[in-house]
């Protein structure tokens, strides 16, 4: 058990327990026929023993030179006192449900455990004991133990029957289990097949025994997702190629070579994770025959039937007798040379169990929930090429572990390694030109050996495609699904999200009671009331209150002798863009305006001028309309913000924590530091001045981590699922970094290559960003195990970052595991994949040097994230990220009006997804596509005028001249308007020197002839020209 000390998972062992005394009460499998039973577990080189499977079922571990006696009325557990404590957690005198009271007891070594013997004895009720008898462990503590039974006369009773159909059946954590076991055998697999391949092409001698011992490495070097497992094999890997094939589990690979020759090559193994086992088998068929070919298809038929007749209530020998009857259907000269003892068993913490076997013999039923490893091999097949070359019989084996599902198809957890033969397939691809060039080369060849020879894969030979037609063919698929699945989205969805929250009208007094009784009221004078956001104002000689809401804005002038004040009111479409939510009844009467007038001359007998009333409800009227919409504007801040829970603050000393860090957005009002420290559900940070902010890990949607690599600062960024109130504010971003370096540099100071305080401080530069690395990439290290890796950093790949504007200013956009994210500008930008339904290109031109990039969100009501000026050299970078994360991109030349597309989609899904969907977006991009092409076939496709109009032209030029310099001139005028090459040129310049040369002429008489020719232009054309 190691030095840690462990204790027993109480839930994990009163459920496991539960199903053992359900089935006891039934009597189910022998169960019957005894009152006790006993389990002991000691030394033993046999991995898989059903006591072994007991102790790891129902206590999660294997704990030896114990002793397990199971009453109906007590558990009793016998071991030394380290062991015996591991079970206090479950120590009691009270029941759980149908489990009895469990009782531990310490060893007593003085008399070797006699005393203890013998009171364990007198436990048992009756003559007779339920045991593995078949197990047998070379342990003193056991032996004694044995030999107590036989001393009182005590017979074994088999209980593995029982317990291999209590076992056989996997509950929900077992099934997660062996489906992270089976997704470490098929990544396996995938290294394995490419390894093949290479040792192939390059002709390499590697022994099986080396190939069997890679395998069984790589299983063990497995890391998965979601936490850390223990991973090992099922059994040592079988390799096997050359001839010599055999079908036992405990086969050795042989010290012979792989065959690097046609024939196939086996390759069995198996992860075991956690102690669930798993396995896959395939067989790679080397330059096959057609023989071959269709002797695997009809393997491969026969494993798709047997799979699919286990179905919960089958009978295990009838699923024999279907995979025999699809083998003979399919192929009938296989069936002799079939591995007839077995065609699968059940697996799960036992890599086999012979009892649930698919043999002839085999009467039990299958259920839901079982775990199956379906195994068909057929050895000695004739091994021909397809040019008649024979070689030594071959074989062919296929296994795949499956789940017996209660409804619907099974599920084949090893699908992953595929099993189809163009997927295990390998040719030899040649360079062969036609029959005589073959005897032309004859001796070449022979000196060369084999020639140029390559290895590939079936589906890489004749069918070739390249990765831009394979992602056209992925996104068609894509685009179908998209489609099905928003019309499904959107039709679940119903009409409840259209349902909008309607904002409740704001009331001045709901009673007669609270109308304010005031001196300004009653003298009919307009009166604002602070308390409650009103102002009362007379009509028609009755004071009326008005909310503060319902007034738009509100004037005051003064003309003469007259003070006016001038009030608007809201009415419906009075404010464009926004919602008419505060009107519970638009369609009915509403006043726009009142204007009241005073005197500004104060009468006699009178404390103030009349216009003094005016002037102070302008006054407040103000003022409460100022508080009134800061409180709206609080409130609608508060929308959508959630209070977090109450970070419980963990008092272990060695809290991962990271100090010197600065925070964005600025929630702390000054620029200072402090530190960030992880406890049991959170962080939380603390600045020098003592502000402190917490940040809980059941809120926090992404948490990022990106090194000073290449970056002026360092951040761990948490982007929030909801956001936060700190202050007034709410976020839903927060992040914590350092500066690296200068941010900004002096360009007026003198700086010398060779200076060595700019070198000193580049390498402390240097070692300061390495040292940083250090400590941000342990403290998110020591985060994970902190949280048994429930919570976890993801890191932008630097590589597959391009550059683009998402807001204002360009940066460099890096995509991470499940997002595209920009950390070092502010605000952030991130775009969680899983919410993206489709990505589309616009703007995309071989003319023009950027595009844009528009995401749009399976939340149809959510507003479109544009990226722009994108460079075009990035777009086939962008395609390939895409097209791994299985998002459907589309491209086209125009820019849409993304706000007027989503309405119209929204209004009515129904009619848009009859119309083909998000098809609009491909049909676009193929028709903007060929009317490119015709364009550029139409600008650069020559006409027969076109032609004729240079001919004429360059006649036109060479009219007037008579010497042959002239002609020479011209000539070269015509060559050059027919597009010829620069280097063309200068070659037929020097032609034309050397056959001047060759005339004997010299420069001057060529200037002489060139004066004389330009004496005469102008004059009437010659005769010769005539």
């Amino acid at each position: 058990m190691g030095d840690k000390k462990v204790t027993i998972n109480k839930e994990h062992f009163y459920s496991r327990a539960e199903r053992i005394y359900s089935a006891w009460e039934k009597g189910e499998h022998g169960f019957d026929s005894v009152e006790s039973f006993v389990v002991t577990v000691g030394n033993n080189d046999n991995p898989y023993t059903k006591s072994s499977a007991f102790h790891t079922w129902l206590l999660g571990h294997e704990i030896i030179d114990t002793v397990l006696l199971f009453t109906k009325k007590r558990i009793h557990i016998l071991g030394s006192n380290r062991k015996a404590d591991f079970f206090n957690p479950v120590v009691g005198e009270s029941s759980h449900g149908k489990v009895p009271p469990v009782k531990a007891y310490h060893r007593d070594k003085s008399d070797k455990d006699a005393a203890n013997f013998q009171k364990f004895i007198g436990f048992i009720e009756g003559a007779e004991i339920g045991a593995f008898i078949k197990d047998k462990f070379d342990s003193e503590f056991i032996s004694l133990w044995n030999k107590a039974l036989e001393e009182k006369s005590i017979n074994k009773v088999d209980l593995s029957i029982a317990f291999t159909h209590i076992f056989a059946i996997k509950d929900d954590k077992e099934l997660a289990l062996i489906r992270k076991s089976a997704l470490a055998t098929t990544s396996v697999w995938s290294i394995a097949k490419n390894k093949y391949v290479e040792i192939i092409d390059q002709e390499r001698r590697v022994r099986h025994s080396v190939l069997s011992s890679d395998i069984a490495t790589l299983i063990k070097q497995t890391k998965l997702p979601g936490g850390k497992y223990n991973v090992d094999t099922s059994y040592d890997p079988i390799v096997m190629s050359g001839g010599t094939y055999s079908f036992k589990w405990n086969h050795d690979s042989t010290e012979s070579h792989l065959s690097s020759q046609f024939g196939t090559i086996i390759t069995s193994f198996g992860a075991r994770l956690e102690d669930y086992c798993t396995n896959v088998t395939r067989t790679m068929i080397i330059f096959p025959s057609t023989e071959m070919e269709a002797a695997y298809e009809a393997i491969y038929a026969t494993e798709q039937a047997v799979i699919s007749a286990l179905k919960p209530g089958a009978v295990l020998s009838d699923v024999y007798k279907i995979g025999l009857k699809t083998l003979e259907e399919k192929n009938p000269k296989l069936v002799e040379n079939l591995n007839k003892k077995e065609l699968g068993f059940s697996t799960g913490i036992e890599f086999r169990e012979s009892r649930l076997s698919i043999s002839p013999k085999c009467d039990e039923k299958v259920e839901a929930g079982m775990v199956f490893i379906v195994y068909i091999g057929v050895d000695n097949l004739p091994n021909k090429t397809s040019k008649g070359e024979k070689g030594k019989p071959a074989a062919i084996a296929l296994s795949d572990t499956i789940i017996v599902k209660a409804e619907g198809d099974n599920e084949i957890l090893t699908e992953k390694a595929k099993a189809r033969m163009k997927s295990n397939l390998i040719r030899f691809k040649e360079d062969e030109e036609g029959g005589g060039a073959e005897k032309e080369n004859e001796g070449t060849s022979k000196s060369l050996g084999r020639g140029q020879r390559s290895v590939v894969l079936n589906d890489q030979t004749r069918n070739k495609t390249t990765n831009e037609e394979k992602r056209k063919e992925r996104q068609k698929e894509l685009g179908k699904l998209l489609n099905d699945a928003a019309r499904a989205r959107l039709a679940k969805q119903g009409g409840g999200s259209d349902e909008k929250k309607v904002k409740k009208s704001n009331t001045s007094y709901k009673s007669y009671e609270k109308f304010p009784q005031e001196n300004e009221v009653n003298n009919l004078l307009i009166y604002v009331d602070r308390r409650h956001d009103s102002v009362i104002i007379p009509i028609f000689g009755i004071p009326v209150p008005i909310h503060i809401s319902m007034i738009k804005n509100c004037s005051q002038s003064v003309e003469g002798e007259y003070t006016y004040l001038r009030i608007n009111f809201n009415t419906p479409g009075s404010q464009v863009g926004k919602e008419n939510a505060a009107f519970p009844h638009p369609l009915a009467h509403f006043m726009k305006e009142l204007t009241y007038r005073a005197s500004n001359v104060k009468e006699h007998g009178e404390t103030a001028a009349p216009s003094g009333n005016l002037s102070t409800a302008f006054r407040l009227i103000k003022e409460i309309q100022k508080r009134f919409r800061t409180e709206e504007a609080e409130e609608r801040e508060k929308e959508g913000a959630v209070k977090q829970d109450k970070l419980v603050l963990s008092q272990n000393k060695l809290n991962p924590k990271l100090k010197d860090l600065l925070i964005r957005p600025n929630i702390i009002l000054k620029r200072i530091t402090g530190s960030l420290e992880a406890h049991t559900n959170g962080f939380r940070y603390t600045s020098l001045r003592g502000d402190r902010i917490d940040v809980l890990y059941n809120n926090i949607k992404h948490a990022y981590f990106q090194p000073c690599d290449n970056e002026m600062i360092i951040l761990l960024h948490f982007h929030l699922k909801n956001p936060v109130m700190w202050g007034k504010k709410k976020y839903k971003d927060v992040q914590f970094y350092t500066e690296v370096g200068e941010i900004t540099t002096d360009l007026g100071k003198y700086h010398h290559m060779q200076d060595r305080d700019d070198v000193q401080s580049e390498q402390m530069e240097r070692e300061m960003r390495r040292k940083l690395n250090s400590a941000f990439n342990s403290f998110c290290e020591k985060v994970s195990r902190l949280t048994n890796d429930q919570f976890d950093f993801d890191t932008p790949f630097n590589d597959l970052g391009f550059f683009g504007v998402p807001y204002r200013s360009s940066c460099t956009l890096k995509p991470t595991s499940s997002c595209l994210v920009n950390l070092t500008e502010w605000p952030p930008f991130i775009v969680t994949l899983s919410e993206v339904e489709l990505v589309h290109f616009e703007r995309v031109s071989f003319q023009l040097k950027n595009f844009d990039m528009v995401f749009i969100f399976k939340d149809y009501g959510k507003k479109v994230q544009m990226v722009q000026q994108i460079p075009m050299s990035s777009i086939d970078m962008i395609k390939e990220w895409l097209h791994s994360c299985d998002i459907k991109y589309t491209e086209g030349i125009q820019s849409l009006n993304w706000p007027k597309v989503m309405k119209t989609i929204v209004d009515d899904p129904e009619e848009f997804f009859e119309g083909g969907g998000w098809g609009f977006l491909d049909a676009g991009s193929d028709d903007e596509n060929a009317d490119e092409e015709s364009e550029e076939s139409d600008a650069y496709a020559p006409t027969d005028d076109d032609d004729d109009d240079e001919e004429e032209s360059d006649e036109d030029e060479s009219e007037g001249e008579e010497s042959e310099s002239d002609s020479e001139e011209g000539s070269l005028d015509s060559d050059e308007s027919e597009g010829k090459d620069w280097s063309d040129l200068e070659e037929e310049a020097a032609k034309a020197d050397k056959r001047r040369e060759m005339d004997g002429s010299d420069d001057r008489d060529r200037d002489r002839d060139r004066k004389r020719s330009n004496h005469h232009k102008g004059g009437p054309p010659s005769k010769k020209r005539k």
